[in-house]
């Protein structure tokens, strides 16, 4: 019996699906194997520290990302989440380097490389610090991190090196209230001015915008005839700073007025002051970073 072409094709290609399917069968696991896990996770993890050690931040981030999604449960995933952040910040990637670290303190909150994660966010951050006339979202994070690291860790060796740049974060903090105080005091919205300038007072008192704030304050109260927190402001401007310029120029002001100053301690400049410890800050520098190896 002749066999039509039409036959021959169709066992042809039962023949190609039979045989398809018998290779998939065999060799499918292998391949899936391979790449679900290409190498033990020690060696992925001593393969992406090589590569930092040669500069290579963004191949050693994904290195480290991949240790930890194809080895979830080994000892070397956790710690190659922080990993991963502190060679996307090495790399310059700045928002990569925040959500892994944020990451890592979500799933390992407290473990041994939780004050690296959280430094990690608090450099990210502060690189980010704009002037103190625009957007302080970035100190403001930056600040927290950095109390974070003081409260819960203070043992630790990024601890030890936050407090310099804790007195950055509020200083630039304290600029952006004086400049937005100044510039309502000049536009003759003394309201606006004197709530921008007390927040320098209640919350920014160990930077050094805190003398002009207390003397802005004498100002905008006197503008608007309240003259006895102008008093004290100025008595409390003086008692800390008596060889302050801004001193002098507040009490020529009052004098102006026919006043002097003097405290009462039941002002609320008074009380503020006094609640807040006063000491002793040295002189700030700019820092360097300084994350070690890991």
């Amino acid at each position: 019996m002749m066999i039509s072409t039409r036959q021959i094709v169709r066992a042809l290609g039962t023949v190609s699906v039979l045989v398809s399917l018998a290779l998939a069968g065999c060799g499918g696991p292998k391949i899936d194997s391979a790449v679900l896990n290409p190498d033990p996770p020690s060696k992925m993890f001593a393969d992406a520290d090589a590569m930092m050690t040669k500069g290579n931040f963004d191949d050693a981030a994904q290195k480290f990302e991949a240790v930890d999604r194809e080895h979830p449960y080994s000892p070397e995933a956790r710690k190659s989440i922080v990993m991963a952040a502190y060679a996307y910040y090495r790399g310059g990637k700045a928002p990569e380097a925040i959500a892994s670290a944020e990451r890592y303190v979500a799933l390992h909150p407290g473990t041994k490389e939780a004050p690296m994660a959280h430094h990690i966010i608090a450099e990210a951050y502060f690189d980010q610090m704009n002037k103190a006339d625009r957007d302080q979202t970035a100190a403001r994070k930056a600040l927290e991190q950095l109390k974070i690291l003081k409260e819960r860790y203070p043992d630790s060796e990024f601890a030890r090196d936050a407090d310099n740049k804790i007195r950055i974060c509020n200083d630039n903090l304290a600029a952006q209230e004086m400049e937005i105080g100044r510039y309502y005091l000049d536009r003759h919205n003394y309201v606006g001015a004197i709530n921008r300038f007390k927040t320098v007072v209640s919350d920014y008192q160990t930077t050094a915008h805190v003398e002009e704030a207390l003397a802005r304050l004498v100002e905008a109260y006197m503008a608007l005839g309240i003259t006895k927190e102008a008093q004290n402001a100025a008595a409390v401007l003086g008692h800390n700073y008596p060889d302050s310029r801004w001193y002098k120029d507040s009490y020529s002001l009052l004098a102006s007025g026919g006043l002097v100053p003097r405290e009462d301690s039941q002002s609320w400049v008074s009380k503020t002051w006094n609640a807040v410890p006063k000491l002793s800050v040295p002189k700030i520098s700019m820092p360097s970073l300084s994350l070690g190896s890991g």
